[in-house]
């Protein structure tokens, strides 16, 4: 008898947590399309960017290493 009960108060509580959830997320403000094309557009060009920036770097180091430790072999 009592595991039943058990039972139901937590299937209760979980549905009183999805419940919560979607009330919340009711609340949040969502992005635009405009917005969400322009931000992931600027993720992608910095993400590039810093690539190149740290496969430069790496190249350069790489390069100095080999002719400091290696005399250029």
């Amino acid at each position: 008898m009592t595991q039943h009960v058990a039972t139901k108060k937590r299937r209760f509580r979980l549905f009183s947590y999805i419940g919560e959830i979607i009330n919340e997320l009711k609340k949040v403000v969502w992005l635009t399309r405009r917005e969400v094309a322009y931000l992931t557009a600027l993720v992608i060009i910095v993400t590039v960017c810093m690539g190149i920036i740290l496969g430069a770097l790496d190249f350069g180091f790489t390069e100095l290493v080999d002719k400091l430790f290696l005399a250029g072999k």
